[in-house]
């Protein structure tokens, strides 16, 4: 055996037991290790998971750890709506799941990851999208998504005519030419 098993938890097993346990002094001391290398930083939160492969933002979600969810969240490049490989479930998913046994407080944890652009149409293996899930048991987190999925369906929507704008106006500049 070599002696680096006996040195003490990789960065990515920190980077989950600090998610896990809400424990923002362990997940800033791996933060300032990665002080020059911030896109290294963001590489290890979107790709440390634990044995079933739950991200450190799916551990937040899953136990109710808004300390460390929202050092997370306040990042630029953390994967919001990043897939645990077994259920297709979103961080997102998880923070619904959470509102069956602390519904006020996953409230909170679901407003704060759709405001920093969780995407609440994703469906997971089953074919489930966070709403599907709260059902009619939560009034409160049922509008919520049911607003924020609307909210981002009229975003594409937006998107979509923007494209079309752009392209008539394309087309309205060649034949301009065409006529002068």
């Amino acid at each position: 055996m070599s002696d680096e098993k006996f040195k003490g938890a990789t960065a990515q097993e920190q980077m989950i037991e600090a998610a896990r346990r809400n424990n923002l002094d362990l997940f800033k001391s791996i933060e300032n290790q990665y002080g020059e290398k911030p896109e290294e930083f963001i590489k290890l939160l979107n790709t440390a998971t634990d044995a079933t492969g739950d991200s450190a933002l799916h551990l937040c979600c899953k136990y109710g750890c808004y300390s460390v969810m929202d050092e997370i969240i306040d990042l630029d490049g953390v994967n919001l709506d990043i897939k645990a490989p077994v259920t297709g479930d979103t961080p997102l998913h998880y923070a619904v799941n959470y509102s069956f046994s602390e519904p006020e407080y996953a409230l909170f944890l679901i407003q704060q990851l759709i405001e920093v652009g969780a995407d609440p149409s994703i469906r997971n293996k089953e074919g489930l999208k966070p709403l599907d899930i709260i059902g009619g048991s939560n009034d409160k987190i049922r509008k919520v998504l049911e607003s924020a999925e609307y909210a981002k369906a009229a975003e594409h929507i937006g998107e979509i005519v923007q494209d079309v704008d752009d392209e008539d106006n394309d087309d309205d500049s060649v034949e301009n030419n065409n006529y002068k």
